[in-house]
């Protein structure tokens, strides 16, 4: 689980941890005792503890003894140990609720095998093993319920901490943070002139929650400034899987694909570069209009970039393993985030916005990625109305959200559902606009003559049945009749 660390980092990490005076809540040190069942409470406590005061990530290591931090080496190999036919690392991770970032790294030092245990801190919640919770009381593994005032500070800290607030590399000197952060692009995007010393330029992203004083003089860089400024998301060793990945495929499956992506930069210096990048690869096609043809992108760029900011500021960060995903078919485009919607699918254009990530959304604003007013996926329906393609689909898939946009298909080669579906999205768009859906607007929506006009009437009439629209006065004649959608 998460990335590698080089054996550097390691090293050094190790002999921070060894500096300790004494065992604390998020760093335990053993020998060889490498029973599974004292592991995964260990995660559990660990988990708990680190959250619990603000810590990263929390630590085990094998191989050097917790009184005299004298390197003794250990027997303990995780990547051969197994409980029954199962490995301990899939052992462990099937029993934790909910799922965190784990990983054993094994080194050698002064000939001796040494292991570490990196453990990812808890999130939304305390982490439990077999169903209980564990906690660290100084140096002891306790059960989390014996410990209630401990158990009411953590869910404070989970109710009181977004993800943007978390940190994401802690206490490290101003240096790092010009190294690990595009700085001058912070003011750049948001057209501000560049303060002439360091400390000017560290006050300002302090301020705006990008990086928080540490402890010594020291700095941290929380989540929201790695997620938009990282010159390397793989250096944020929690971030590195929460790129955004573009796949393009040959055809309508996924069994072959001629190009990928990962975007490696953070979201708001490398949003335009992947914009750009999935923009020029996208084919177009031919529109034959009254006495001329033209090319027209198969997709609308406009949508393309609402549904990509959509995907990077909605997502879960906390569903680990997953980051946006956006797939090119012969055909269609897949836009997909982790986290399952705050609202449901089918009242994305009408319901007002939440974000789970109110930080990253208000900055992505700011600097005129995204709207906050959920204006959003309206844009998208107008787009994909104008250029005449079929109308987007918003569905859940697990505990992902994916929008599908459609290359231009004629009239005739859409199916009922591609039809049912375009009329609601129409008439959700009319009313959000303080308007109501008619037989004329749907059948300019659709680009049909007037005379083929009971076509669409089938289409309103399949609409209705399936619960989708209502008329507004049925008391009119039918070619007049005002309709809306259902939930109106």
């Amino acid at each position: 689980m998460g990335i590698d660390r080089p054996e550097s980092e390691l090293l050094g990490i190790l002999t921070e941890l060894c500096k300790l005076p004494r065992e604390t809540e998020w760093a335990e040190f053993k020998h060889n005792n490498t029973a599974p069942e004292e592991i995964g409470e260990y995660l559990s406590a660990l988990a708990n503890a680190a959250a619990l005061i603000g810590k990263v990530n929390a630590w085990v290591v094998w191989g050097i003894k917790d009184d005299t931090r004298e390197i003794v080496g250990t027997t303990f190999n995780p990547a051969l140990a197994k409980v029954g036919n199962e490995e301990l690392e899939s052992w462990l991770l099937r029993l934790l609720t909910p799922k965190i970032n784990f990983r054993f790294y094994g080194l050698q030092v002064e000939g001796k095998p040494i292991v570490l245990l990196e453990i990812g801190t808890a999130f939304r919640h305390p982490v439990c093993f077999k169903g209980v919770e564990f906690i660290r009381v100084g140096s002891s593994k306790k059960k989390l319920k014996d410990f209630p005032e401990k158990e009411r500070e953590l869910w404070r800290v989970f109710d009181h901490t977004p993800f943007e607030k978390e940190v994401a590399a802690e206490n490290i000197v101003s240096e790092e943070i010009f190294r690990l952060l595009d700085c001058p692009a912070y003011f750049d995007l948001l057209s501000l002139p560049l303060p002439e010393g360091r400390a000017g330029i560290l006050s300002a992203m302090e301020a705006d929650r990008m990086i928080s004083r540490g402890d010594g003089g020291r700095w941290n860089i929380t989540n929201l400034g790695a997620v938009l400024f990282a010159k390397r998301l793989a250096d944020f060793h929690t971030l590195a899987r929460k790129a955004v990945r573009v796949v393009i495929y040959a055809d309508e499956s996924r069994l072959e694909t001629v190009r990928e992506y990962e975007g490696r930069k953070g979201y708001a210096v490398g949003f335009e570069d992947l914009i750009g990048f999935i923009t020029n690869l996208l084919p177009s096609n031919e529109v034959v209009g009254q006495a001329l043809r033209k090319q027209v992108p198969m997709f609308p760029g406009l949508a393309i970039r609402e549904l990509g900011a959509n995907a990077i500021i909605h997502q879960n960060f906390h569903l680990t393993g997953a980051g946006p995903m956006i797939e090119i078919f012969g055909r269609r485009m897949e836009i997909t985030n982790p986290g399952s919607p705050l609202v449901q699918v089918d009242r994305f254009i009408d319901s007002p916005p939440r974000s789970r990530n109110e930080l990253l959304a208000s900055f992505m604003r700011r600097i005129g990625v995204c709207e906050e007013r959920g204006s959003g996926v309206d844009k998208v329906v107008i787009q994909t109305e104008v250029f005449q393609l079929p109308a987007p689909l918003f569905e859940t898939a697990g505990d992902n959200t994916r929008v599908v946009l459609f290359a231009h298909r004629e009239f005739r080669e859409m199916d009922r559902a591609d039809r049912i579906r375009a009329c609601y999205l129409h008439a959700c768009l009319r009313y959000v606009q303080r308007d109501y859906m008619t037989n004329t607007t749907l059948r300019e929506r659709f680009g049909i003559d007037e005379k083929n006009s009971s076509m669409v009437s089938r289409i309103i009439r399949d609409a209705i049945e399936a619960g989708l629209i209502r008329c507004h006065d049925e008391t009119v004649g039918s070619r007049a009749r005002k309709y809306l959608p259902g939930w109106a």
